[in-house]
């Protein structure tokens, strides 16, 4: 291989890398400096009302959120609601705080898809889904 030549793979990985360097820091700025907005619980509406079910048998697989999901703990995944907020979840007029970590339901016409341990406490087990009303907390 020549001087010319591995001087021309050089420069061209070097284009290369700088490109590659350029782009990833624009991203890291978009996103940092909210040009990306995300949606956020003002965009979702802080009550709601519809179909529920719950789902995960499971421990184990890792949710939208990151975190490893547990049936028994008192989660839920929502479409729009920012991960953490706290929604205070009513079916047959029993109560649950539910804390979102995950994204769905992806089932049309259902609002909220709870974890095993939250729809055992207001009684959603043995029907499977139910009309359930949450607000924001």
């Amino acid at each position: 291989m020549s001087e010319a030549w591995r001087s021309r793979l050089f420069a061209v990985w070097m284009v290369f890398l700088i490109c590659a360097y350029t782009t990833l820091c624009g991203a890291v700025m978009f996103v940092s400096w909210g040009l990306v907005k995300a949606k956020t619980a003002q965009a979702c509406d802080r009550q709601c009302a519809g179909l529920a079910s719950f789902y995960g048998s499971e421990s184990g697989p890792r949710t939208s959120s990151g975190q490893r999901f547990r049936p028994s703990a008192m989660t839920a995944a929502h479409r729009c609601l920012p991960f953490g907020t706290k929604l205070r979840v009513t079916y047959a007029e029993r109560e649950v705080t539910v804390t979102i970590n995950d994204r769905g339901p992806f089932i049309r016409g259902r609002v909220l898809d709870l974890s095993e341990g939250a729809a055992r406490v207001i009684g959603l087990i043995d029907r499977g889904v139910g009309r359930v009303g949450c607000e924001v907390l």
